[in-house]
């Protein structure tokens, strides 16, 4: 049983334009950028703990935008809660149904999937696991998300013919997927 489900598409736009208007430097730009870093939270080592996580969102501790009013607030973690929820509970209990929330563009009416944000915000996820340095088998596993995700891989990227580019954006849900099956079974592991 799904708890709330995901998101609607007026409440994911809501996220974007509180998110746009709040944006700095520092912050998660957009709902994608959002969904990679609470996906990388959510498959990682330990509990990051909302308090950590909102931080994380704009920054950090001291980066806390000015809202419009206590309802903003309020909104913007109800739709996050929810959001969190959903992609937790797909992550811990239908994998085959996680979906990433990557952006979208349309040119000349052709849809094109836009990977960077998801890929920049799971890579921002990635630091809050406090694991440095990333095991070599971890690092392997994350190349198709650091890929587009991290600014010193853009030279790399340039070189992809198109549909080594598609490949690679092919390989970002299965790759954040045993990502979480990597932390999993090392939790399990532990535990027993």
């Amino acid at each position: 049983m799904m708890n709330q489900g995901p998101l609607s598409e007026e409440e994911i736009e809501w996220l974007d334009e509180v998110l746009m208007k709040h944006a700095t430097e520092r912050s998660v730009m957009d709902v994608a950028e959002m969904d990679g870093m609470l996906t990388a939270i959510l498959s990682g080592p330990k509990d990051v703990g909302p308090e950590a996580t909102f931080a994380a969102f704009w920054g950090g501790e001291g980066d806390q935008p000015l809202w419009e009013s206590e309802d903003e607030l309020k909104k913007f973690v109800e739709l996050t809660f929810k959001h969190v929820n959903d992609i937790a509970e797909r992550l811990s209990s239908y994998p085959d149904q996680y979906e990433p929330l990557f952006g979208t563009s349309f040119v000349e009416e052709q849809e094109f999937t836009i990977v960077e944000e998801w890929c920049f915000g799971y890579m921002r996820g990635v630091l809050l696991w406090g694991v440095d340095p990333l095991p070599a088998e971890l690092v392997a596993m994350m190349e198709p998300i650091a890929l587009h995700g991290l600014e010193d891989k853009f030279d790399e990227l340039d070189t992809l013919s198109h549909e080594d580019f598609l490949d690679s954006i092919e390989k970002i849900k299965p790759a954040a997927l045993s990502i979480l099956a990597y932390w999993q079974s090392k939790q399990n592991a532990s535990l027993h």
